[in-house]
């Protein structure tokens, strides 16, 4: 169900300018078997809006705000088709079921490389042509055992990122025939954004901006791998290990409520304990060994990602939370909770709140000032 309650800005594109959007209960799939069969059954399910989630994603690469560059599809289709192997050298697994869910959506593993990686594949095209991009996605919280009620850790976070994407979230129930079972919050066509797992693992995303991306890994990958360890340390070698293609911040939490942050660029990461106080990261780098891979971006996305964290810290600072905590700052409306304005057109797509200690995942399908949390357990 949706539900839009203001008009559009008049202007030709049609777009919804601070728009009000109610979505209903998240869309789910459960499903079991190979990496074949998950794979086919995420494309047939969704294949409508794989095709025209792909087609716009490749439309966004070429226009170039993004990236840096304008580019034609053929280029776009060409580099996505370079990044397979380091795909299938990553993971094969996930590769075989990327590929099977291009498949079965009707679109090419190709396009599933854009479709899925988008925002690391964003950062390839810039390597090679452009510069200036425009990306601004989540604000993500940590919070430690000694910070948790009932010294339970948890990791929140919204999903940010252009308007258009909010229709697409969905939630997918996995139970891979070697592995853990995991939910996994993402958009359809994309292997997996944010998750946990049944071993207690949970893993989630920023986005930061590579000066110098490569034809390496996209990061929905990356989020899976680590899925699929049982214990922190693996989970986080998971993430070390990948030849990325992007920039990404990884943050990772157990069922003991250790957490660990990553800044991750295609040429550097760097590791930090998250073990006495919460973390707040959103989309610039803390880290002076990451910010000198890092791009520059326009300023009002600088300033965007500054005041997001300094306001999250606020609400965090030396407090003991819970779960409708994080919910509630995702629901922040002074900062956190972004929404869709002219020039990017970046928006909270959706949220999540993740306890692996007790095996609750809580989501939400839209910006979460304006939708519901949904209770899921594993």
């Amino acid at each position: 169900m949706v539900d839009i309650l203001t008009p559009t800005d008049g202007s030709s594109s049609g777009r919804q300018l601070g728009r009000k959007v109610k979505y209903g209960a998240i869309r789910s799939l459960r499903v079991a078997g190979s990496p074949e069969a998950i794979g086919a059954s995420h494309g047939a399910t969704f294949s409508d809006d794989i095709v025209a989630y792909s087609a716009e994603r490749v439309s966004i690469v070429t226009a170039g705000d993004w990236s840096g560059a304008a580019v034609s599809t053929d280029q776009v289709l060409s580099i996505a088709e370079s990044m397979l192997p380091a795909h299938d050298s990553y993971a094969e697994d996930l590769s075989h079921e990327m590929t099977a869910m291009a498949a079965a959506a009707g679109i090419s593993a190709a396009e599933a490389v854009v479709v899925g990686g988008f925002t690391d594949f964003v950062d390839t095209v810039r390597g090679l042509f452009g510069d200036a991009p425009y990306e601004d996605n989540c604000t993500a919280m940590i919070v430690p055992a000694p910070r948790a009620q009932n010294r339970q850790g948890m990791l929140g976070q919204t999903w940010d990122m252009h308007d258009t994407a909010t229709e697409h979230v969905i939630l997918l129930d996995l139970e891979p025939e070697a592995g853990p079972r995991a939910l996994v919050f993402t958009t359809v066509g994309c292997l997996g954004q944010i998750g946990m797992n049944e071993a207690g693992i949970a893993i989630g995303i920023n986005n930061l901006t590579a000066a110098a991306g490569t034809t390496g890994v996209t990061w929905p990958f990356v989020v899976r791998k680590a899925l699929q360890q049982s214990d922190l340390d693996a989970a986080v070698k998971s993430v070390l290990d990948a030849d990325l293609a992007g920039a990404h911040n990884f943050l990772v939490v157990d069922a003991a409520g250790r957490g660990v942050n990553i800044e991750a660029m295609p040429q550097h990461k760097h590791v930090t304990e998250v073990a006495e106080v919460t973390l707040v990261h959103t989309n610039h780098t803390l880290e002076e060994s990451t910010t000198v891979f890092e791009a520059q971006r326009p300023s009002g996305l600088m300033e965007s990602s500054h005041r997001r964290l300094s306001r999250a810290r606020r609400l965090v600072d030396g407090k003991t939370l819970g779960p409708d905590d994080l919910m509630a700052i995702t629901r922040d409306s002074e900062a956190v909770c972004q929404v869709s304005h002219e020039p990017f057109h970046v928006e909270s797509c959706g949220a999540a709140v993740m306890r692996p200690a007790t095996g609750e995942f809580w989501a939400v399908w839209g910006r979460p000032d304006l939708n519901e949390y949904e209770r899921f357990e594993l």
